[in-house]
């Protein structure tokens, strides 16, 4: 039998279902785009502190590596997947308020650390934002829009990581010039309980796939039921393992550009974070809307484009970061960011989109936490790992452009890669008859 929990239900008085369509789903959307622009803000403030926190420790790249990933992959391991199944059977919206409470007191426990284990520890804390808010919003969004909207309301929810990440860079950087970093993480961490308390109080919880295709299982199944179904999913694992690859390209850019700037040019932490912070607003935000209206408009034509484009531009960002990161002036730097942040941007919503068509609505929850945790196993602890490695290693030779090498090698890498397992997914969709599936719903 799958793991069935007692203690949260999903009973008809509890739910406070939501009616389809109207504005209300899109103060939900941007309710939930706010939880998402806090989780990553609290997460990726870290990299415009850093420096100063490597100097006080004495970390190594490497150190601060698995500071940035690894306490997130051990936090989801433990808390993602049962987070996941909770969200595909029970009230979600009561998921997301509860665990962005509680990332954002870790996030402001992160600044009274007394060395690299305490403040590993907490930094998993704040993990578990992502473990256990990402399932259950991506299938609060599925359930209040219709497939053929869902790119583009996917497209609205990945603003919120744009935002979060410029946020963190920003507020962030110059709470560290006022207060210092260890009280820059607790004055982040507390916003959090407030965005907590809207989502608990003003959310209503939608009827769970009521846009689903016909014939679609709604109830969730047994786990090891789920888990082979998945398994045997082709699509849902070759966009689960595209992005895995693709992200280390997010990461990458979110965590360690702050770092790069820093060491390339002469410049503080408080300015690294207004015109880095500037830079991912001006390509993040107009980069996931441009994606999601353009991944709806494809996929009305065919549904493959939710492969071909995300594989299209993690490669085609690949170009504009290499004529940044090659750029000895510092505007030219920043604009060439610019631009290979907006296409970097425009991969998620076709993702994310693809992934909640691809599965059963009873299997969601379940599905974006499999997702999420090749994310943060390959992307984020693999991905920032290796580059801080990579970087350590080629300090001796290279010396304070170690780690502006470690970043573009790792992303050609990257970008390579995706593109062909995103290739590989495309071709599965027609040998699958996934694309008959679609057209006759």
């Amino acid at each position: 039998m799958g793991w069935t929990p007692d203690l949260i239900t999903e009973e008809p008085n509890e739910r406070q279902e939501a009616p389809p369509g109207g504005l209300y789903r899109w103060y939900v959307l941007g309710l939930l785009t706010l939880v998402s622009m806090f989780s990553i803000a609290d997460r990726l403030v870290f990299s415009i502190l850093l420096e100063d926190i490597k100097a006080e420790f004495a970390f190594s790249d490497g150190q601060i590596g698995l500071l940035g990933g690894l306490a997130f992959a051990v936090t989801y391991v433990i808390v993602g997947f049962p987070a996941a199944r909770l969200a595909d059977r029970s009230v979600r919206k009561n998921i997301v308020s509860g665990a962005i409470v509680f990332w954002s007191g870790m996030t402001a426990l992160c600044g009274l650390a007394m060395g690299f284990w305490t403040l590993f520890f907490s930094r998993t804390g704040v993990g578990v934002g992502e473990g256990c808010s990402g399932p259950a919003s991506q299938s609060l969004v599925a359930d209040y829009f219709r497939r053929e909207e869902l790119a583009k309301a996917m497209g609205f929810l990945t603003i919120g990581a744009t935002v979060g990440t410029a946020g963190g860079l920003l507020i962030g950087g110059q709470l560290n010039e006022l207060f210092g970093w260890r009280w820059a993480f607790v004055l982040m961490g507390l916003p959090g309980i407030l965005i907590g308390a809207l989502v608990f109080f003003t959310m209503r919880e939608p009827r769970r796939g009521q846009y689903a295709p016909k014939g679609a299982k709604i109830a969730q199944q047994p786990l090891i039921e789920t888990a082979k179904t998945l398994a045997r999913n082709r699509i849902f694992i070759g966009l689960s393992v595209g992005w895995a690859v693709q992200i280390m390209i997010g990461y990458a850019l979110a965590f360690w550009m702050a770092a790069v700037m820093i060491r390339n040019f002469s410049i503080s932490s408080g300015d690294v974070g207004i015109y880095l912070g500037l830079a991912f607003l001006i390509g993040g935000i107009p980069g996931p809307i441009l994606g999601g209206y353009l991944a709806g408009w494809l996929t009305k034509r065919d549904e493959r484009w939710r492969a071909w484009l995300p594989g299209i531009v993690s490669l085609g960002c690949v170009l504009p970061l290499g004529m940044s990161l090659s750029s000895s002036s510092f505007w030219p730097f920043l604009g060439f960011f610019a631009v290979a942040y907006a296409i970097y941007v425009a991969s998620q919503a076709p993702i994310l989109s693809g992934i909640q068509a691809a599965v059963e609505p009873g299997q969601r929850g379940f599905a974006v936490a499999i997702a999420l945790f090749f994310n943060n196993l390959v992307g984020q602890a693999l991905g920032l790992a290796l580059i801080g490695w990579v970087s350590d290693w080629l300090a001796p030779t290279q010396g304070s452009l170690s780690l502006t090498i470690a970043v573009f090698a790792v992303c050609l890498v990257s970008g390579i890669a995706a593109m062909a397992v995103f290739a590989w997914t495309a071709a599965q969709m027609r040998s699958s008859g996934y694309l008959e599936r679609m057209e006759a719903n």
